[in-house]
């Protein structure tokens, strides 16, 4: 295999930024983009329909790794990211920017899962955890910066914010410059088989869990902290920013935290602390606990998300491992689209705070009898 350069790993790095952004680079102006595109009381829509998408086209997704190799589902998919990531800003009807935005999730999880499984195809043993966790600073500090520029050019044009779609297109250009193609790139044969491994359902059941408790709080923040604080569309970017920003530096402890603990204590700490972080918004009325949510939340995406993808890397082989990646990109996006019908729920973050406590419990107790039984 061709050696990836350092310049190829950025890049890869960098596709991984596109799988965060695809919703939250218009949050924090989404009461601004709303109105503009005449879907007032449906504009969160516009936030959950790609992750649908992602729902919908993973098992295509996944497929098509598998059969045509991660390097030409990743071209495929930056390529279309660019061109339905921009379309909002034309004159269409709303029921047409919503199907952009579900065929988004397509062109979303065919990147995500693509760019995993080209990383996992250069890096092994330690050194692809290091850079399973480098993939998770990536998408987070993209995610910052996205939210941040989202917000402030939301400020100053309802349509600047969807420009940042466009970032695709360079990517595309870079990748075919930077990352070789390599035979292992090229897909399986027609008698070579994709089934997954057992072990990959209970991990994508957690990556769901996960970013259904991290997404819930995305789609209240904008709302919360305009109502609550009176946060303008500028300081709401700025403290989910402050979010991505710390999941960053968690996931840069990941590495460390499973040499020196295992992966099953990290994963239930960050569950813990996705639930106190949840527990805290449901009562912060100061400055201080919003805060405080920040430094959980951002602590608790930076434990699970990276090492549950890590995870399912780890039991898959070359032959599954686009097919694992796509049933993981389902869960991830498959947690943000049932968000947005968990927020409709009374006492929301108390709810999901309880929830994140007994998910964390039920992964000890399973450890427990794994434990008893070996």
């Amino acid at each position: 295999m061709q050696q990836l350069s350092v310049a190829g790993t950025a890049t890869l790095l960098l596709t991984s930024c596109l799988t965060i952004m695809v919703g939250t680079a218009i949050a924090p102006s989404l009461t601004i983009i709303a109105p503009h595109l005449h879907m007032d009381t449906m504009g969160k829509w516009l936030i959950t329909l790609p992750s649908l998408g992602v729902v919908v086209f993973s098992p295509l997704a996944g497929a098509l790794i598998d059969r045509r190799g991660a390097y030409t589902a990743m071209q495929a998919g930056l390529a279309a990211y660019g061109l339905l990531g921009i379309a909002a800003v034309f004159s269409l009807p709303p029921w047409l920017i919503l199907c952009t935005r579900l065929l988004l999730g397509g062109a979303t999880v065919a990147v995500m899962a693509a760019g995993t499984a080209l990383l996992a195809a250069h890096f092994h043993g330690e050194a692809r955890l290091k850079i399973m966790a480098a993939q998770g600073m990536a998408i987070e500090l993209g995610g910052a910066l996205f939210l941040l520029a989202g917000g402030i050019l939301g400020d100053i044009d309802w349509r600047l914010p969807f420009c940042i779609y466009l970032l695709a297109w360079a990517l595309w250009l870079m990748m075919t410059v930077t990352v070789p193609r390599s035979p292992q790139q090229q897909g399986t044969t027609l008698n070579e088989t994709t089934t997954v491994p057992a072990a990959v359902y209970g991990i994508v059941a957690g990556a769901a869990a996960a970013m259904l408790l991290f997404f819930t709080c995305i789609l209240q923040l904008p709302g919360l902290l305009h109502q609550r604080f009176e946060f303008s569309a500028t300081q709401t970017g700025y403290y989910m920013g402050a979010v991505s920003l710390l999941a960053v530096a968690a996931a840069g402890r990941l590495t460390v935290m499973v040499k020196r603990m295992s992966e099953r204590f990290t994963l239930v700490t960050g569950f813990i602390m996705l639930a106190a972080g949840n527990l805290l918004l449901n009562s912060a009325g100061q400055l201080s606990l919003l805060l405080l949510a920040a430094l959980c939340l951002g602590g608790g995406f930076g434990f699970t998300i990276p090492l549950l993808n890590h995870m399912t890397v780890n039991i898959s082989t070359a032959n599954n491992r686009g097919t694992s990646l796509g049933y993981y990109a389902m869960a991830v996006f498959g947690g943000q689209f049932l968000a947005v019908f968990v927020v409709m729920l009374p006492h929301l973050f108390l709810f999901t705070g309880i929830g994140g406590i007994i998910i964390s419990l039920i992964i000890i107790l399973s450890s427990t009898k794994k434990n008893q039984s070996s």
